[in-house]
This record gives C-alpha cells, structure tokens and sequence, in this order.
C-alpha cells in the first residue's frame, strides 16, 4: 500500500515538474533570444547565448530607435495603467461600500447586475463600443476614440465588475461599529469611508490594482481597437506588434521588445504576490 502510494507521489510531482518546465520553457526562450543575435537564434534556438552582453546593445536599439516608438509607447502605457487603475479602485471601492450597507432589494439588484456582467465576453461588445464612442462624437463632439479619455472610460467600465465584487466581499468583513463610532464623532460619509474604511482596504486595494494592472498593461485589443497602430498614444502591446511587422526576420529585437514589455508586469506580481492571495482569499470568504 506504501509503495503504491509513494510511486503515485511520485508521478504527481513528475507531472508537476513537467508542466512547470513547459509553462517555463517560452520565458526562457524570451530570456536567452534576447541575448543572442539574429544569426544564433536561427542555428541554435534553445542554447546559451555566446555574449550576454548583446541583451543590452539590443535593449539600447530598440529604446533609442525612432521609428519603434518604445519610448513614448512606455511613456503611454504607464498612464493609461496608472490612471485607469487609480479610477477603478476608487470608484469600485466607493459603489461596494454603497451597495454593502444599504440593505435594500435594488442594491442587492444592482450587485448582481455588476457580476452577471463579468460573465460577457469583451468580444461582443467591442463593436458596439467603437460605434457608440463614434455617435458619441458625432452629437456632443466629445472625442473618446485615439484619445486617454476613451481608453480610460472603457477600462473603468470592463474593470469595474471584478473589482466591485472583490471590494464587495471585503467590506462585509469590516464591523458596522466603526463607521457608526466616526459618525458619532462628527464625521460625514464622505469622511467615514475615506478616514476609517478607505485605509482598511489596502490589502484588497493591491489585490485589485496587481491583477487589473495585468491585464492592462498586457492589454492588446482594447487599445487596438481605441487607438489605432501608428497612433502617437500606442501602448507597449501595440508597439511590439508593430515592430514585429515591420522588422519580421529580427528576432533579436523582436523578443528583446518582448521581454522589455514583460519585465515591469513580472516584478510587480512577485513583489504582490502575497496581497494577491491575501486579497483573493478575503473577497472571496467574508
């Protein structure tokens, strides 16, 4: 009976050891490319690179490269992450507190609303969207499309359901006692949420800004769709995809811009990791 068990044992952690090397395997593939010149990628695509050194000349002609745009592409993805994540945070942290402490039927309605909504896929609306933002113009002429507000628009709308129901689940953990001490104390709404709930929510507030800030950072068609390729507001995505058009038989480069796009995302989860699953664990039970 030992023994079956210990072989079983030891064919989950073979399988686990496999499928951690295939989930590794296109990393390292980005890593050792990005070090390697066009000529060592095509004879020895798996191998070491001769000079780790060629990971900083391909770093310095991409970054310095005028007609890549990394710069003003970095430059444009870091506030669009910025600014749509402080919104979505600050809004969803709002209509939760909202809809958690008033116990009627249209806030329970309305919750609902907000998570049967995280169930559409961002594909069947995108059309629709992009015609609206047009109409939209067209009456008031107000410009959304090829523009920040646009783009921060629609990432605090598609944002704000997951991160209603995270701040949702949250809040109900935080005692009523507290809110009615400050009230009794003097302070408004305003001022109880923002100086006795608001600071309770760090560790949801990292939760939702590391798994939102994900996925816009990584964010493709959104922004394809938004603001177009050659814009002067493209994104990181946009503008990898666009120099893997153009220079298509410079692989150095192209997965130098890869990994340059990759690195920001991945030290942000491993310094968050431990919010993430704190967050996730306390949303989900409370």
């Amino acid at each position: 009976m030992k023994s079956r068990f210990r072989v079983g044992t030891w064919g989950l952690e073979i399988f686990t050891a496999l499928i951690f090397l295939a989930v590794l395997l296109p990393f390292y593939i980005v890593v050792v490319s990005s070090s390697k010149s066009a000529l060592e990628i095509t004879t020895n695509p798996l191998g070491l690179p001769a000079d780790w050194n060629n990971l900083w000349i391909n770093i310095s002609s991409i970054w310095n490269n005028d007609n890549i745009h990394y710069q003003s592409s970095f430059i444009a993805t870091v506030i669009v992450t910025a600014v749509s994540l402080m919104l979505i945070n600050v809004l969803a942290a709002q209509a939760a507190w909202v809809l958690v402490r008033t116990k009627t039927k249209l806030s329970s309605f309305i919750f609902l609303l907000f998570v049967a909504s995280m169930v559409i896929p961002f594909q069947i609306v995108m059309l629709p969207l992009v015609s609206w933002f047009k109409t939209l113009y067209d009456f008031t002429g107000v410009k959304l499309l090829r523009e920040y507000a646009g783009v921060f628009l629609a990432y605090v709308g598609f944002g704000s359901a997951f991160s209603l129901f995270m701040f949702h689940g949250f809040i109900k953990g935080i005692p009523l006692e507290l809110e009615e001490a400050a009230q009794i104390d003097g302070c408004s709404q305003f001022s109880t949420f923002y100086r006795v709930v608001f600071p309770i929510l760090k560790p949801i507030h990292a939760t939702v800004a590391i798994l939102n800030g994900i996925w816009i950072w990584n964010d493709y068609l959104l922004p394809l769709l938004l603001l177009g390729k050659g814009n002067r507001l493209m994104t990181v995505p946009l503008a990898v995809a666009n120099f893997a058009g153009s220079y298509v038989k410079q692989w150095d480069l192209i997965m130098t811009a890869i990994l340059m796009a990759m690195v920001p995302v991945v030290v942000a989860f491993l310094l968050a990791q431990k919010y993430i699953v704190k967050g996730m664990v306390a949303g989900s039970i409370k």
